[in-house]
């Protein structure tokens, strides 16, 4: 069912594809979007409990038939586009079981062989009919997805908590480096008054600037490529930078430097939940969506800081899509330190966050590797090469249920943007 609501239809609620690619579990905690469709639309793509939603096309061909369970379900909740509905024969295949099976790397691979397109994939309803799964007894399968899922709750738990030290650990960095490019090294340095309300005091030998004045603006030759453009490159050697992060990769370049990269629109300018300013060393390519900046005289490291540091709400224009103009940023008030003094500051912040962000690696890197160990798990649980059916009947009784991936196993900051740019599916691509 379309995303569109039209007269004379009756309202029902969408399961879309974002909601199956970043849930493996379809509960009433989601936020379903409302449409309206046909009574025969309803009868025909409404969900029942067990079955298994997957995701049929995507730009990124590793984004294709990823799965997720209905768990909760009701009279106006419909399958939307760009996702395939597969409903478990009763007696032969349990929905659980099934979403197990599909989360098998194995089986996985088998739709990415099947797909179709150059820069666009996706699957026939033929392709999907003929992946083969492994089919175990309907008692195996229900040990198998309840061995599973403890092991997945186990994983979440863990995985939830180092997410959360994460966190902890990059504001206590964060709160170091906003020390030191707001007062120096000397906490006892003496202030005076910025001229500016929002900046406050700064220490009295800083230089009160603005954007212009210590950088050249280099917007004027960035070059946004399609995603089509993008697809049918062969090489893809230099990193294609978007608002916040790098999203692709591309066979040219535009820029050998080392320079700061601000994002120019999108929700993160008001959410902050990716960086605003990158810097982006050597070879790469930019698109129209980041503004690109060359210190004339400053420290590239300390800048960055400086503009990652900075409230651009004021400055931010347009409600639906957040904007940053050039002629605004530019025009942003920043505290300039000498150019020695800039370099002593970032040596001694990186000394002193050196052991934070050494903790936070750990971390990031326990989590990938507990990613691993899940589908591994996975893949040798459902294909019968551990039998688990004696240790799921010893495992206690949980009421918890496996939560969603955006809760418990969210991508790092790092891997968002990309991912948020592959799996989200524009609406004219309905038509």
């Amino acid at each position: 069912v379309d995303k569109h609501t039209k007269e004379g239809e009756l309202p029902v609620r969408l399961c879309n594809y974002v909601d199956v690619y970043k849930n493996d579990r379809i509960t009433d905690r989601v936020s379903f979007m409302r449409a309206t469709a046909m009574a025969e639309e309803i009868a025909r793509f409404r969900l029942e409990p067990c079955d298994v939603l997957i995701t049929k096309d995507s730009e990124a061909w590793n984004d294709i038939g990823v799965p997720a369970m209905v768990e909760y379900t009701s009279a106006d909740l419909v399958c939307g586009y760009h996702l395939a509905l597969l409903r478990p024969r009763k007696g032969l295949l349990n929905g659980a079981y099934l979403l197990r099976a599909l989360q098998n790397p194995a089986v996985a691979y088998q739709f990415h062989v099947a797909a179709n397109g150059v820069t666009r994939y996706g699957l026939s309803h033929d392709a999907i009919k003929s992946v083969l799964l492994p089919l175990p007894p309907i008692p195996e399968q229900a040990a198998i997805s309840l061995f599973l899922d403890h092991a997945d709750r186990r994983i979440r738990r863990y995985i939830r908590a180092k997410q959360k030290l994460i966190k902890l650990l990059e504001e206590q960095k964060q709160a170091i480096i906003y020390r030191a490019v707001t007062r120096g090294l000397d906490p006892n340095v003496r202030l005076k008054p910025s001229g500016v309300v929002w900046l406050g005091g700064v220490p009295e030998h800083w230089e009160v600037s603005r954007v212009k004045a210590e950088f050249h603006c280099l917007n004027h030759r960035r070059v946004p490529l399609s995603a089509t453009e993008r697809g049918a490159m062969t090489l893809r050697r230099y990193d294609y930078y978007g608002a916040s992060s790098v999203i692709d990769k591309v066979d040219d370049f535009l820029f050998d430097d080392d320079l700061l990269l601000i994002a120019e629109d999108g929700a993160n300018l008001v959410l902050r939940n990716l960086p605003l300013a990158i810097v982006a060393r050597g070879k790469f390519w930019v698109n129209n969506h980041a503004h690109i900046l060359k210190p004339m005289r400053g420290n590239l490291e300390y800048l960055a800081a400086v503009m990652e540091k900075l409230n651009y709400m004021p400055w931010i224009s347009g409600a639906a899509q957040p904007k940053l103009t050039q002629d605004r940023l530019m025009s942003i008030a920043i505290a300039v330190p000498p150019r020695d003094e800039q370099d002593r500051v970032i040596v001694a912040v990186q000394e002193e966050t050196g052991p934070i962000r050494a903790a936070i690696d750990r971390a990031r890197s326990e989590i990938a590797l507990l990613r691993e160990y899940r589908t591994r798990l996975i893949a040798d649980v459902v294909t019968g090469k551990l039998d688990v059916c004696e240790a799921a009947a010893r495992l206690p009784d949980e009421a918890e249920e496996p939560g969603p991936l955006d809760e418990a196993d969210a991508l790092t900051d790092g891997e968002q943007e990309a991912e948020d740019d592959r799996s989200t599916v524009p609406e004219e691509a309905e038509a």
